[in-house]
């Protein structure tokens, strides 16, 4: 049986940045089609009748709704770990109290940047970078577990080890390093900024190398191919003598079973496997269309329409993406695609068929 674990929900479309990497079209006005408070409330519902999943309140700038932590503090009060994703320029110290009283238990802000101006150049609007990081101290101070999002591509790639310190520095709990999606605002830029499929790898070892000595939990997201890369690592390292995290990937839908040595086996940090659309995730869009992911824009059913439960376990979509016979090119070959599968959304881009294989992967299989 397939759970989700993780739900991300883009609760308006709503947002005072002008991300050039955005999945979304940027736009200051909130959508007359954005669920109500009580169409939120009936979607809370049906997902915790499916399972006790994190439920990610996303955007857009989630922080444009006025119900918001209406809509946080009745997901608290049905048992769902809720947590919030924001660009950090609105959080002042009275809005990060309340989103701790609203029990949101984690809160990502984007940094695409160890300076302002990489940073706000990215997000496209002056003193982004600044109010991101008043933001991110000003809910660190009431105590909230945090989390930074960096979308690596050229333009912020050679700044790496000052994201890292400027992490350090501020204290987060993790650091989540995104691996660009060409989906939204992103096709605009994928030509110019997306790194090579010879420079992720170098990346992801980065990222691995990083994940075994510092203090807080870092993950390659979007990036189902670290999974494979690890693999490698971990059986290097041991075949060395060199001390090396447990491989312990959780099945797909069931992925609380621990990762590497600095994130035990806490929910927010567990490591799982590569792609998981369809199989432990899915998202909502503000008008409450399911689909595989944020960045596969495929319909997989409307809320309005049918019940979460109903779409999660029924969607065609999802059965196809639950059945790696069906992945084609070197995915379908590949002796590691149980713990990577390939990014779907990025197989859809560049090919319209989102269970194609991944076209920023240098491995080969060998079968």
């Amino acid at each position: 049986m397939y759970v989700p674990h993780l739900i991300f929900w883009e609760v308006t479309k709503g947002c005072n940045l002008r991300c050039i990497h955005c999945r979304a079209t940027p736009t200051e006005l909130a959508s007359p089609a954005d669920l109500s408070t009580e169409e939120a409330f009936r979607v809370i519902d049906e997902i915790a009748s499916v399972s006790q999943s994190i439920l990610v309140l996303s955007g857009g700038e989630p922080l444009f709704r006025r119900d918001l932590f209406d809509i946080a503090a009745y997901g608290t009060q049905r048992g769902l770990r809720m947590a919030l994703a924001t660009n950090g320029t609105l959080v002042t110290q009275e809005v990060a109290q309340r989103v701790l009283d609203a029990g949101i238990q984690r809160v990502s802000i984007s940094l695409d940047g160890g300076q302002a101006s990489t940073h706000d150049s990215f997000r496209a609007i002056p003193g982004a970078f600044d109010g991101a990081i008043r933001g991110f101290r000003n809910l660190k101070a009431v105590g909230m577990s945090m989390q930074i999002n960096t979308t690596i591509t050229n333009h912020n790639y050679k700044e790496i080890d000052n994201i890292l310190k400027l992490a350090l520095e501020l204290g987060t709990d993790a650091w989540h390093l995104f691996l660009l999606v060409p989906v939204g605002c992103g096709l605009g830029i994928a030509d110019e900024q997306m790194l090579s499929a010879q420079t992720y790898e170098v990346l992801l070892n980065w990222i691995y190398d990083q994940s075994k000595v510092q203090p807080m939990n870092i993950k390659a997201t979007c990036a189902p191919h670290y999974f494979r890369v690890r693999a490698q690592r971990i059986l290097q390292d041991r075949k060395e003598g060199r001390e090396a995290p447990a491989f312990n990937p959780a099945r797909h839908g069931h992925p609380n079973t621990g990762g590497d040595g600095n994130g035990g086996a806490h929910p927010w940090f567990s490591l799982t496997k590569g792609c998981l659309a369809g199989t432990g995730i899915c998202f909502i869009s503000h008008k409450g269309e399911v689909n595989p992911c944020g960045y596969l824009p495929i319909l997989a059913g409307d809320l309005r329409r049918d019940s979460f439960a109903d779409i999660w376990r029924d969607s065609s979509i999802f059965e196809q993406l639950r059945d790696m016979n069906n992945l084609t090119g070197k995915c379908g070959l590949c002796e590691f695609k149980h713990i990577c599968e390939g990014c779907r959304a990025r197989a859809f881009a560049a090919t319209g068929d989102y269970l194609a294989e991944e076209p920023f992967c240098v491995y080969e299989p060998r079968r």
